[in-house]
């Protein structure tokens, strides 16, 4: 039998769920579709229109929304990489991502639209600041290339990695272990290099 403590919980219960569910279905569609619109979200996540904007007041609070999760997850993401070796650290930090497909391809839209091109960058400094302190550790080490400044290097890196990470089909086999081997590859590593190098460390391209 009900009580009234569950009846209360309930709607927030529910309330939480959809918002994940919108969350969830903008962030696929407009990884897809950077112009995606209300309804079509709303349908994707199983709500109506109305519903939908319990939750944010218009499209432009739901983008928002979709840049800070990004964000949130990737800052985390990069912030967790803690590997001495910066070849190693790239990697991970690639192959990471990668399993965030969506999420960066939804973000990557976004940023394309000049209304949120500044939000994004501000949104994602944590990650920039992260990549550039390791491109400039290995080149100090000498395992990274030296031919281009730290930190035009790092954008390069960043570059790299979101362009193959968006192109990329997740469900074709070998798919991870190409994008990170792209990654190293603009870092300065010959194929071979990068073959060797996760070899060494398989479990760089483990699900974590």
């Amino acid at each position: 039998m009900s009580t009234a403590t569950s009846a209360q919980r309930r709607p927030r219960r529910d309330a939480i769920e959809n918002r994940a569910d919108i969350l969830g279905a903008a962030t696929d569609l407009i990884a897809r579709d950077p112009h995606a619109s209300i309804d079509a979200i709303a349908r994707s996540a199983g709500l109506s229109r109305r519903a939908l904007y319990g939750h944010f007041d218009d499209r432009d609070a739901l983008v928002r929304e979709v840049i800070a999760n990004g964000a949130r997850r990737f800052n985390g993401i990069a912030l967790g990489i803690d590997d001495p070796d910066a070849r190693v650290a790239l990697a991970r930090l690639a192959s990471l991502l990668f399993r965030e497909a969506a999420h960066v391809q939804a973000v990557a839209s976004i940023a394309l639209d000049e209304a949120h091109v500044h939000e994004t960058a501000e949104a994602l400094a944590p990650l920039r600041v992260r990549v550039a302190d390791i491109v400039r550790a290995g080149q100090e080490r000498g395992t990274l290339r030296t031919d281009v400044a730290a930190p035009t290097l790092a954008r390069l890196v960043e570059e790299a990695a979101r362009a193959v990470i968006t192109r990329m089909d997740a469900s074709t086999a070998d798919a991870r272990s190409l994008a990170v081997r792209a990654v190293l590859s603009i870092a300065g590593l010959s194929w071979t290099e990068s073959v060797a190098l996760l070899a060494e460390h398989p479990t760089l391209l483990e699900n974590a």
